[in-house]
């Protein structure tokens, strides 16, 4: 089952941040608990880890764009598995 990464509520007073690096790129193998990608928000540069296993199938939100908390930003799914882009 695919599973969606999205932007993490860090504080009360983030509302955003933006995509400053992804540490992997579509079609690499992750591991649950493995550096994903980097967010700059107003405070400090925050690291976003897997939240599951499997294939980075589908980055949604490219670099150096503004995101708010809680929006998908990437898709991990199965090898093989049929995904669905909406977040």
């Amino acid at each position: 089952m695919a599973t969606k990464v999205r932007v993490p509520q860090w504080g009360m007073g983030i509302k955003e941040g933006k995509v400053a690096q992804w540490l992997k790129r579509e079609g690499d193998v992750v591991e649950e608990g493995e550096p994903l990608v980097e967010i700059e928000t107003a405070k400090a540069l925050q690291e976003i880890e897997a939240p599951a296993g499997g294939l980075l199938a589908k980055i949604l939100v490219e670099e150096g764009v503004m995101v708010p908390v809680r929006e998908v930003i990437a898709i991990i799914a199965e090898p093989g598995e049929v995904i669905e882009e909406s977040g």
